[in-house]
């Protein structure tokens, strides 16, 4: 069986989204002895995601959705309040996907340095 652990993050080259892509990176050994495809997501464009894939060495792919269309039918696009003020942005959010495109679990609101190891612990 072939998974897809798919992630939704907020923005490439920010602290939080480039502390849980290196840890994909770090864990794709094991993600792959488990037959497990990493993809992420955000809004930023395809340039952005080659500089960034090449800035830290992220081996596996990152998809650009500036249309928000996945974003949104995954429910990543969400309300989000910091210090008060109200906003819309892809919240952190990542799936574990089988090969016939079923959602197997959902994992909304993860911390950027223990996501893997949580998804990990999990398969």
């Amino acid at each position: 069986m072939c998974v897809r652990l798919s992630y939704g993050y907020p923005k490439d080259n920010t602290p939080g989204c480039t502390r849980q892509a290196c840890a994909f990176a770090a864990s794709l050994a094991e993600f792959e002895k488990r037959n497990v495809a990493v993809i992420g997501i955000s809004r930023d464009s395809v340039a952005s995601h080659e500089k960034f894939a090449a800035k830290y060495n992220l081996p596996f792919t990152l998809l650009s959705d500036p249309e928000r269309k996945a974003i949104e039918a995954y429910g990543v696009w969400q309300e989000k309040k910091l210090y008060g003020k109200v906003s819309f942005g892809a919240a952190r959010t990542t799936f574990v996907i089988d090969e016939d495109g079923r959602i197997l679990s959902v994992m909304q609101r993860v911390k950027p340095d223990t996501n893997a190891e949580e998804i990990l612990a999990t398969l």
